[in-house]
C-alpha cells in the first residue's frame, strides 16, 4: 500500500491571484490551518494503519511457514524370501528403492528427536522432511535394513516389544524369519547415529483376552487401566535405559489401538510424541501438541517406490 503526500508551496501570491480572488468572500481565519492540521493527522493515522497491516501479513505469514509438512512411513519386516513380501513385508531391494527415490525427490529423513527440536526448541528441519518407523523391532530390520540405511546414510526409527527383545538376547537366536534384534543389535544401530529407539510396550503387542494392544478393556476401571499402562510402558523404559542408556520420547501405539483415556495417561510418563496408524501427513509447528497422534502410511510390498511416495505426497 503506498500514500502520495502533497508538499504545500510558501510561494507568494502572484498579482494575477489576487486578482481573481478580489471581491470574493475571504474564508474564516484559521480555516486553512485547521485543514492542513487535518489532512496531516488523516495521513498519519492512514500510515500507521498501513503499517499495522503489514505486520500483521508479515507475522501471518511467518505463523503459516513455520508449519511443516512431515509424512512418516511405516515398515515392519524386511525378508529376500518372495513367498513372505506382503502387507507387512517387503523386500530388501524395495526399501533400497525406496531410500533411492527419497534421495533423488530432494527428501531427507529425520528422526523424532528432530521433530520434538523443531516444535519445542526451535531447531530447524530440511526442506522436505520423512520419518521412516520400523515397528516390533525384528532381527531383519537389523540385518537388512539398517545395512542399506548405512549405504545411503538415511536415517529411520525402531520401535521394539521390549519382551521380545529381551527373549532372544537371553536365547541368542538369530533367524531372520521370527526372531527380534537383541540388546547388541539395538546398541549397535542407535550408537551409529541412523536410528533411534521408540517405546512400543513391553509387552502390550498382543490381541488376546480382550485386549488389543494398549487398549482398555471393557468394564476395566480406569484406575486398573492406568495402573496396567504405565506399568507396562514403564518397564520397557526402565530396560532401554539399563541396556542401552536411553529413554525414548515417543510411544508408538501396538495396532494403532487407543483408548480414550490413554493420550492422558502416556503424557504425563513424559512421552514427547505418539505414533498411531492412521494414513494421515503431520503438519508440524512450533507446538508441541503436533507431535502428538501422529499419523504413518503403511508401506506394503509390491508397489513400486514412485507410486507409494506420490501416494504420500498427494495426501491430506
Amino acid at each position: 500500500m503506498s500514500f502520495i503526500l502533497w508538499k504545500e508551496s510558501g510561494a507568494a501570491m502572484t498579482q494575477a491571484e489576487k486578482k481573481r480572488t478580489t471581491g470574493k468572500k475571504a474564508l474564516p481565519p484559521g480555516l486553512f490551518a485547521t485543514l492542513r492540521i487535518n489532512l496531516r493527522v488523516l495521513v498519519t493515522a492512514l500510515l500507521s494503519a498501513a503499517i499495522g497491516l503489514g505486520a500483521v501479513f508479515t507475522v501471518s505469514a511467518m505463523t503459516a511457514g513455520e508449519t511443516v509438512r512431515v509424512p512418516v512411513v511405516m515398515y515392519h519386516a524386511v525378508l529376500k524370501d518372495q513367498a513372505r513380501h506382503g502387507k507387512y513385508v517387503v523386500s530388501p531391494s524395495e526399501f533400497e528403492n525406496d531410500l533411492l527415490y527419497l534421495k533423488k525427490n530432494g527428501y531427507t529423513t529425520v528422526l523424532v528427536q528432530d521433530l520434538i527440536d523443531y516444535a519445542k526448541h526451535g531447531g530447524q528441519l530440511p526442506e522436505k522432511p520423512i520419518l521412516l518407523t520400523f515397528d516390533d523391532g525384528y532381527y531383519n530390520n537389523y540385518l537388512y535394513a539398517y545395512s542399506i540405511a548405512q549405504k545411503y546414510q538415511c536415517k529411520f526409527v525402531i520401535s521394539p516389544v521390549i519382551r521380545w527383545t529381551e527373549h532372544y538376547s537371553e536365547t541368542g537366536e538369530c533367524n531372520a524369519y521370527y526372531t527380534h534384534a537383541n540388546w547388541d543389535q539395538l546398541k549397535e544401530m542407535a550408537d551409529s547415529g541412523l536410528v533411534e529407539i521408540q517405546n512400543h510396550s513391553y509387552n502390550l503387542h498382543q490381541s488376546q483376552g480382550g485386549r488389543v494392544g494398549a487398549e482398555k478393556l471393557a468394564g476395566e476401571s480406569a484406575s486398573q487401566y492406568r495402573a496396567l499402562l504405565t506399568a507396562d510402558l514403564t518397564k520397557a523404559q526402565e530396560a532401554l535405559a539399563e541396556h542401552l542408556g536411553i529413554r525414548p520420547t515417543a510411544f508408538v501405539y501396538p495396532f494403532g489401538a487407543i483408548s480414550r483415556e490413554s493420550p492422558e495417561i502416556v503424557r504425563e510418563m513424559g512421552f514427547e510424541a505418539t505414533m498411531t496408524c492412521r494414513e494421515r501427513v503431520n503438519e508440524i509447528r512450533r507446538d508441541e501438541e503436533s507431535l502428538y497422534n501422529l499419523g504413518r502410511f503403511l508401506r506394503p510390498s509390491g508397489v513400486s517406490s514412485q507410486a507409494f511416495f506420490q501416494k504420500l505426497e498427494k495426501a491430506g
